[in-house]
């Protein structure tokens, strides 16, 4: 089978030496020359600045580029795109890149995908992936992905583009909310170099998030809280419940406070969800590095 992987950024980049690690026949392909000479040196695959032809002779497609280029690559490509092929994409968010792949393709199977894990991986064992078909014929190759995928141990889940996107309202972008303002906010801190020599489990947990989040890529961050669904309504949500704490704290109700938290435990545990187990796996793991 032939791979042909359209944009050589970091997780072109990943699945490009992803594929061709599992036999595959893999194409990169990226319009910067320069970036692809310097890539020739460490990659075993071909390279190519040309997104037609790498795509007219793959069996597969994968759209490694942002959001905002997903419009323009398509386009440019949707010529070559024969039928039999495959076309996905790894955008973050889902319902606009499908509807950009279904506007310009119509003789080949398209699926929207997203893989929930960074260039930092080292495969896709125990990560999430996620896969979004809107009609039959995508639905069964979207089937036939997953079986593949879980034969490397990844976790493969199938919904809609609405669905994922309404998911990763939370699951991302209000991550990414609070990772920016945490950062800003401990950035501001006269005393930040002290703080993090005595850090706690806790403290070390929020820098964490606040470090990670800025710095990662500006304008994929960009682009989720722009077009994610509702997310302004959550993030609002969030500003509203600060302030509840906010104002409980100012007048010292220690009863309300400790009220309040009872509530959340109780809450919580009704759930009964794996993140409890998770953050207890998390919190021994971070208590571990501080021994």
């Amino acid at each position: 089978m032939r791979i042909a992987v359209i944009g050589a950024g970091k997780m072109g980049v990943w699945f490009a030496k992803f594929f061709q690690s599992k036999g595959y026949d893999v194409v990169l392909a990226d319009r910067k020359k320069e970036k692809l000479a310097k890539l020739k040196k460490d990659l075993r695959v071909e390279l190519t600045a040309d997104f037609k032809a790498a795509v007219q002779n793959a069996d597969q497609i994968l759209l490694c580029v942002s959001i905002n280029a997903m419009d323009e690559v398509v386009k440019a490509i949707s010529p070559a795109i024969h039928e039999g092929q495959v076309v996905m994409d790894i955008c973050s968010i889902k319902e606009a890149p499908v509807k950009t792949m279904h506007q310009y393709i119509k003789n080949a199977t398209v699926l929207g995908t997203h893989p929930v894990f960074g260039p930092g991986s080292n495969g896709v064992k125990h990560k999430a992936y996620v896969l979004t078909p809107t009609n039959a014929k995508e639905q069964e190759f979207a089937e036939k992905f997953k079986k593949w995928l879980e034969q490397e141990e990844a976790h493969v889940f199938i919904m809609t583009p609405k669905k994922h996107d309404e998911l990763m309202s939370v699951v991302l972008g209000l991550p990414h909310f609070l990772g920016l303002v945490a950062c800003e906010t401990l950035l501001e801190q006269k005393n930040l170099p002290e703080t993090k020599k005595v850090a706690g489990t806790t403290y070390r947990m929020l820098f964490t998030l606040a470090e990670a989040t800025a710095l990662e890529t500006p304008d994929l961050y960009a682009s989720l809280q722009t077009n994610l669904p509702d997310l302004g309504k959550i993030e609002d949500l969030f500003m509203a419940k600060a302030q509840e704490w906010l104002n409980l704290i100012k007048k010292k109700d220690v009863a309300a406070i400790v009220e309040r938290m009872e509530q959340l435990k109780k809450k919580l545990k009704e759930t009964d969800s794996d993140f409890a187990k998770s953050y207890e796996v998390m919190y021994k793991m971070l208590e571990s590095t501080e021994k």
